[in-house]
């Protein structure tokens, strides 16, 4: 199986079975919503941050494969890292689709299936747009001082 093939595969399995998705909808989540009008990417996100750690991310939407797949692969990859290193994530993986090489390849898993949406460009917003919210919602909660 090439690399491709294998990438491919990830996507799709994330997106016929996604991981953690639905909303909680309690005091205990931040919320966020984002979407993509260009394209009707619609994407909500739940992050629950305890000590300064992601404990938990939880995601709900519609749209493309890529961006439905990335939601359940971002909420896999943030959960359990402290906020600063989410945050890296967040900003590996942006770099990632634009072209960069990643810094934390290792840390990424299988978010490096989306390494070949550098590509095509008018995907870039398909895939970003989930860690986009997290990213959002980690800057809210630890910006109120709620972390």
């Amino acid at each position: 199986m090439d690399l491709n093939t294998l990438y491919r595969t990830v996507i799709m399995d994330n997106y016929k079975n996604p991981k953690n998705k639905g909303l909680k909808k309690t005091d205990d989540y931040h919320f966020v919503h984002l979407n993509n009008p260009s394209c009707g990417d619609d994407m909500n996100v739940e992050i629950k941050i305890e000590d300064g750690v992601v404990k938990e991310v939880y995601h709900d939407g519609h749209g493309c494969s890529i961006c439905c797949s990335s939601a359940s692969v971002m909420s896999e990859t943030i959960t359990g890292h402290k906020v600063e290193e989410a945050l890296a994530l967040c900003q590996d993986f942006f770099d990632m689709v634009k072209g960069e090489e990643p810094k934390y390849e290792e840390e990424l898993g299988e978010a490096i299936a989306y390494m070949g949406v550098r590509d095509f460009p008018a995907r870039i917003k398909c895939a970003t747009l989930s860690w986009k919210a997290v990213e959002q919602a980690i800057n809210e909660v630890t910006k109120d001082g709620n972390k």
